[in-house]
């Protein structure tokens, strides 16, 4: 299946370092942690990195920036979101809503057509580099605490604003692609027929507690479409690798019951295979075929060098075969080639 995404990413270009951790989400990292971050992923490989501006406030593209701006242009991949728009004010609510951030800024939802312009204005500013290769519209999904009002309404603003506003900034070439980047299905099966995006960004919905919903109504509508995807979460925000939480949100803290009892299983065949689960997490999630990249997030150099790792590790087939007899993956769910 080629399109635009597939022309973008290519092998090297295939695993990326999202920004939320280096955007303070979870926990406070200096600016030291993220640059050695930073700098690990790059002497890996690295060479796809995906930001927002909503990560911090626009402290991930601030802390992204400081290291990119002095590597060649074309050397990597850049992807950042729109949608949202920081104006400094004393009365913020960073303390509310990002409270590691210690940003200055508030937040303005804006998918208008001149909202993006803007959005990717700001963006570039932030990052001191040229132009982004790929624009996701960031969080149009019901999961979205912080709209004015419902998200079906800002989508309907995104529809006849940021959706023909990226597809002409495409074709002037400005970005290279676009898409939505959202932690629900709706926006994504809504998108590809209301408009042209190339790419999707799919968080936190494919991964090995949870991919039924993707693979049986998301992989076929964009293959359809011609529409390809990064994965991105495919750890449910730390949840897979033991983090005290589950995917994104205020209350991400309440881990249903039934993810802690599959995570256990999941755990246990692992241990029988002699398999690092976070591992096994990563190459599934990366193993569709719908997908054009994956991106971890990671805090610490340590944590992207063993993510980078676990990429190159190898896993017995019947490791897969145990999770599909036991139905912990799907029968028809794509799992990573036999080793050689």
């Amino acid at each position: 299946m080629q399109n635009r995404a597939t022309r973008i990413y290519t092998p090297e270009f295939q695993f990326g370092l999202g920004g939320v951790p280096l955007g303070n989400e979870f926990n406070k990292h200096t600016d030291a942690e993220a640059q050695a971050t930073l700098e690990a992923a790059w002497d890996l490989g690295v060479r796809y990195y995906d930001v927002a501006p909503w990560y911090g406030f626009g402290l991930a593209e601030r802390r992204f920036g400081h290291f990119l701006h002095t590597r060649k242009r074309d050397e990597y991949v850049l992807s950042s979101k729109v949608g949202k728009l920081f104006r400094a004010s004393q009365d913020n609510r960073h303390a509310e809503i990002f409270p590691f951030s210690d940003s200055p800024n508030d937040l303005v939802i804006d998918y208008t057509a001149d909202g993006v312009r803007r959005s990717i204005e700001d963006s570039l500013q932030r990052l001191g580099v040229s132009h982004l290769d790929v624009a996701f519209v960031h969080d149009l999904s019901p999961d979205f605490a912080w709209f004015p009002n419902g998200w079906e309404e800002q989508y309907e603003i995104a529809r006849g604003g940021a959706f023909p506003a990226l597809s002409r900034m495409r074709d002037e070439g400005i970005i290279r692609a676009w898409g939505v980047g959202v932690n629900t299905p709706f926006a994504i099966l809504k998108v590809i027929e209301d408009a042209d995006p190339d790419v999707c960004l799919c968080a936190r919905q494919y991964s090995l507690i949870d991919h039924v919903g993707v693979l049986r109504d998301v992989f076929p509508a964009v293959r359809a479409r011609n529409v390809s995807l990064v994965i991105g979460s495919s750890l449910n925000a730390g949840f897979i690798s033991g983090s005290p939480r589950y995917n994104y949100g205020t209350k991400n803290f309440e881990i249903p019951a039934d993810a802690i009892a599959k995570r256990e299983r999941l755990r246990a065949v692992a241990a029988r295979f002699g398999v690092d689960l976070r591992t096994a997490a990563l190459q599934f999630s990366a193993a569709a075929s719908e997908a054009v990249a994956l991106v971890v997030g990671a805090r610490s150099a340590r944590q992207i060098s063993e993510d980078y790792n676990s990429m190159q590790a190898k896993i017995p087939a019947d490791f897969w075969a145990e999770l599909k007899e036991q139905r912990l993956i799907e029968p028809d769910a794509e799992v990573p080639a036999p080793p050689a």
